[in-house]
């Protein structure tokens, strides 16, 4: 093909990228599950559908962290993780108004980076998307996974996936043999495992109201598809739902006419105005029993204390890329674009500040906030301080909706049963982190 293969820095991980085209508006694609930005090209039907996009858009492709020709990390990340390395890429070729398509897997990323940046989001288009409720992953999932991660690689494996989700190709001998390679090109038993994992356990369904943005949900009438298309369109303000051609459940190339209705969607939609409201993660943070330690202490050494726990805490907020809102006494206020980073801050600093003689707690919630001018408001905000206000001492407790968006992220949680947050409707099942890996660390500047 000729076209070169580039590198976004994402952290420590290299994220590989192509631009084909150049139309005025840009388009990043995605991908579903695997992908390789060499052996695509190899095949005439990814070749036809690029090659489409790019008469009307400035195409970005990319290889998602550990797939295709990108590095892996060693460690397989949290889905903000994934998401910043769409970001890395869009500042790579200087993108900042995109349109994003995501396909199947690739819908979890693309929806959570356009409810984080909706004033960098010119619109969505989701094709086969799933809300799922990890709760009720079966037994028969486990297994298949298990099974996935024994069996990769082999033609068998490649010829079950093809024939169970597109037995238009699998009726031809060279397409099983092209799918079995596209498969081993794409990702490593392990990745593939874990890229099938988190799809099972990641549930959207509360991140689905932030988006903000024009969305189109494609689907096809097989599988249940319709059903879980309208669903997901139910859950974003606004979204239209458009049936595709085709009665395969794979392979968006199969809908030759997808190109044209994503050119229709984006010639019909106004580019987004500034956001009035954005996906976040809040993190309230405050010391336990202040009052009576200042009391023990005396003035004069709890202001020492204090000004050393600001400190810590700042640099933790810095390390991990939060955004330090309001600080009030002897608590914290801030936001993050990930639930995970959050996460691995609050820990940091209960476990920092024992050194200094006190006890931290700290309450972590994603939803969507309200933009005012510097400052963010909403129910997400109550309720992330509701949830502070619940926790122990030492103690770093997160809301339903936080522990189904860290899937694979190596955090462990203990479950605290349902609790009643004072000025919340409704009960509130809330999670303590028992356990925190350190692989998921991202520093700012990496």
């Amino acid at each position: 093909m000729g076209l070169d293969i580039r590198y976004a820095r994402s952290g420590s991980v290299s994220i590989a990228y192509q631009v084909v085209g150049d139309g005025e508006i840009d388009l990043v694609y995605v991908p579903d599950y695997v992908s390789n930005l060499v052996y695509g090209w190899e095949s005439s039907h990814w070749r036809a559908l690029y090659d489409r996009l790019a008469q009307s858009f400035r195409l970005i492709l990319f290889d998602k962290r550990g797939t295709g020709l990108s590095d892996f990390g060693g460690h397989f990340p949290a889905l903000e993780t994934r998401m910043d390395d769409v970001r890395a890429v869009l500042d790579a070729v200087g993108s900042s108004n995109t349109v994003l398509l995501g396909s199947h897997d690739g819908c979890s990323m693309a929806a959570m980076y356009a409810a984080t940046y909706p004033e960098r989001t010119r619109g969505l288009v989701l094709f086969h998307p799933v809300a799922h409720d990890p709760d009720t992953q079966t037994e028969d999932a486990r297994a298949a996974l298990a099974d996935l991660r024994e069996r990769w690689g082999t033609q068998e494996l490649s010829d079950e996936i093809l024939e169970e989700g597109s037995p238009t190709l699998y009726a031809d001998p060279a397409e099983r043999e092209w799918f079995a390679n596209w498969l081993r090109v794409g990702a490593s038993p392990a990745v593939a495992y874990a890229l099938n994992r988190a799809w099972y356990e990641t549930d959207l369904r509360d991140v689905l109201p932030a988006v903000r943005v024009p969305t189109l949900v494609l689907y096809r009438p097989v599988m249940d598809m319709e059903r879980h298309a309208r669903e997901v369109a139910g859950l974003i303000p606004g979204a239209r739902v458009l049936r595709a051609s085709g009665t395969d459940y794979s392979e968006i190339f199969l809908s030759p006419e997808i190109p044209e209705e994503i050119e229709r969607f984006v010639a019909g939609e106004a580019v987004p105005e500034i956001p009035d409201s954005v996906l976040a993660t809040v993190l309230f943070t405050d010391i336990v029993r202040s009052t009576e330690r200042a009391a023990e202490l005396g003035d004069r050494a709890w202001r020492g204390v204090l000004e050393r726990h600001h400190a810590l805490v700042r640099r933790e907020l810095a390390r991990y890329r939060g955004d330090e809102k309001d600080t009030a006494g002897d608590g914290f206020f801030a936001t993050f674009d990930g639930p995970a980073r959050a996460i691995r801050c609050a820990q940091a600093i209960v476990d920092g500040v024992r050194e200094l003689g006190i006890e931290v707690r700290a309450g972590v919630h994603t939803g969507e906030c309200e933009l005012h001018e510097e400052k963010v408001a909403g129910l997400a905000v109550v309720i992330g301080a509701r949830v502070a206000a619940t926790a122990g001492g030492a103690e770093v407790l997160v809301s339903q909706t936080v522990k189904d968006l860290v899937a694979g992220a190596g955090i462990e949680f203990e479950n605290r049963g349902e609790h009643e947050l004072k000025g919340v409707p409704g009960a509130w099942r809330l999670y303590s982190v028992a356990d925190v890996t350190s692989h998921g660390q991202t520093t700012r500047g990496s």
